[in-house]
């Protein structure tokens, strides 16, 4: 009987497997090597692809000559559902003058491809207990979240990390820590593999085999059977029974041991031939490679992604998006996400609720938001109580963001109470562990952000309403809006608009310094009235459709 080829993959922590073993004379090679890394292969599975141009994208792209005929708030939009989708934004007076620049979007799409952080830094910066509590809870979660927060440049690492935590919230990559069988440190070796192999360039093909082969799949599907039929489901949509009994049969030495929650491959290796996804195999390498390089992955892979950011497209609509992106023939995570972030279908026809981590983030940027040290440990409890706790679930976020009514309350409440109403306190900048640090940054309201005109006061509370607006939903408020906050904090005297005491920008005093510090007071306090209203718009917690 010829001897099969032997494959040790051996991970290291960092996420690189090393290819050992031998075959016989008789058997086909298992690596195939070139003078190119692109070349490298096993058994008819490539390794590594060179991400796609956006020439080479067959789903429309916005040009950057269709954004910059958009209206002025259109343009705020449309680039306000780009960097949310990422988790990023800019302060208003940066993100103006990108857009002025003329080349917004292309800039950011060639951003993504650049190394332009300090990864070395940004991690120890991360790990940092005086700045970002080290705990429990499970830390490898708070650590991303952390890593999020902490980025302040959208490139190359920045896009592998928002890859791979999208990856993880779907049903394909989930760490499921849910689970009894499955533990913290999962999350870590799942997301880090992810990020690890995004870096490397490695195909989406060759990385989901690993994944499916890692002991991380088999504590949240855990026997042959149960592995088989969910791989086929998962990543096939294939849902025929008949194909169950094969898979285990292939798999049949493979199993999570009960006591130490540890994946064993046995020696009771299946012999028997067994048709599978159009080819003869045999064991459980061969099942989950085959699977991979089956052209049904590909469909499959990228109708999850489609439907992830498209939840509210009809099915005839999702399945044009997905036949475009397909027809490009994309073998990496980032082809598939860069045609669907930067489509004129996504940022222009699209409708959909905000995560909590998209609107988080987003503001977290655009109001220079300062933590303290059990902010992203209090992020991450929020998630679970708005059931929206990401790499949790078996099959992760079955529906992206939850609407029922205590679901959505909690994510209101938190958004509003934690970042909206809370303004940092600036005495306590290197007071990590103080409450008051936490909440936006005085320079969120500096009179440079808004047109401040000391002979114009009216004018001047008119930019300000409208510079709130722009920030957070971009869009200027409405004759009946501003009717609203005039009628509470202006009164008539003599036939003149006045100014009620406690929201007097223009405050006087003979003493200077305390009438500075009762001018930037009542700013402030009108920027949370303003800021309150908002957290109450639908449209501040949704990517909406430009009209």
């Amino acid at each position: 009987m010829t001897i099969r080829s032997l494959l040790t993959f051996t991970l290291l922590s960092a996420g690189t497997f090393f290819l050992t073993g031998c075959s016989d004379s008789n058997d086909e090679a298992a690596v195939v090597v070139s003078d190119s890394k692109y070349d490298l292969g096993y058994k008819g599975l490539t390794f590594y692809y060179p991400n796609q141009s956006a020439s080479q994208a067959h789903l429309s792209s916005l040009s950057d000559a269709q954004f910059n005929a958009l209206e002025p708030m259109q343009k705020l939009q449309v680039a306000d559902t780009l960097l949310s989708s990422l988790f990023f934004a800019y302060t208003q007076r940066t993100l103006e003058e990108k857009i002025a620049s003329g080349t917004f979007l292309a800039d950011l799409r060639q951003g993504l491809s650049q190394e332009e952080m300090d990864v070395t830094l940004l991690e120890e910066h991360i790990l940092d207990d005086d700045v970002f509590r080290q705990s429990n809870y499970p830390q490898e979660s708070v650590e991303i979240l952390s890593r999020f927060y902490a980025m302040d440049k959208l490139d190359r690492y920045y896009f592998n990390n928002w890859i791979a935590y999208i990856l993880t919230q779907t049903i394909m990559f989930s760490p499921a820590y849910e689970l009894d069988s499955s533990h913290s440190p999962n999350i870590a070796r799942v997301y880090n593999r992810l990020v690890s192999f995004l870096e490397d360039e490695s195909g989406m093909r060759y990385t989901t085999y690993v994944h499916m082969m890692s002991e991380d799949n088999w504590r949240r599907f855990r026997s042959p059977e149960d592995n088989g039929r969910e791989m086929m489901e998962i990543f096939l949509m294939e849902e025929n029974d008949a194909k169950v009994p094969l898979a285990a049969k292939a798999l049949q030495n493979w199993k999570l041991d009960r006591d130490n929650d540890t994946l064993v491959v046995g020696r009771n290796e299946n012999s028997e031939p067994l048709e599978l996804f159009g080819v003869t195999l045999y064991n459980g390498d061969d099942f989950y490679r085959e699977m991979v390089k089956s052209a049904a992955f590909q469909t499959t892979v990228t109708a999850r992604l489609v439907s992830f950011f498209f939840p509210n497209a009809s099915s005839e609509k999702q399945g044009t998006i997905v036949s475009s992106i397909v027809s490009s023939t994309p073998e990496t995570f980032q082809d598939i996400l860069q045609q669907i972030l930067f489509s004129e279908e996504y940022l222009l026809h699209n409708r959909r609720a905000k995560s909590a981590e998209e609107l988080f983030f987003s503001l977290a940027k655009k109001m220079e938001f300062r933590h303290r040290r059990t902010t992203f440990s209090s992020f991450k409890g929020a998630l679970e109580e708005m059931h929206q706790a990401s790499m949790k679930y078996k099959l992760g976020k079955r529906v992206r963001v939850p609407l029922d009514t205590l679901s959505f309350a909690t994510y209101h409440q938190y958004i509003r109470e934690e970042m909206l109403l809370r303004q940092s306190n600036p005495d306590r900048i290197d007071e990590y562990d103080s409450w008051s640090r936490q909440g936006w940054d005085i320079h969120f309201i500096d009179n440079a952000q808004f047109d401040f005109n000391r002979d114009d006061e009216l004018g001047s509370f008119d930019s300000y309403v409208q510079y709130l607006f722009k920030v957070t939903i971009m869009r200027l408020p409405t004759e009946e809006e501003m009717t609203l906050f005039k009628d509470h904090m202006f009164y008539e005297e003599d036939g003149d608009t006045v100014y009620n005491y406690t929201f007097d920008m223009f405050y006087k005093d003979n003493n200077n310094t305390y009438e500075l510090i009762r001018r930037e007071r009542n700013k402030s306090y009108i920027a949370k009235i303003v800021l309150d209203y908002i957290s109450r718009l639908e449209r501040f917690y949704m990517q909406e459709e430009v009209e």
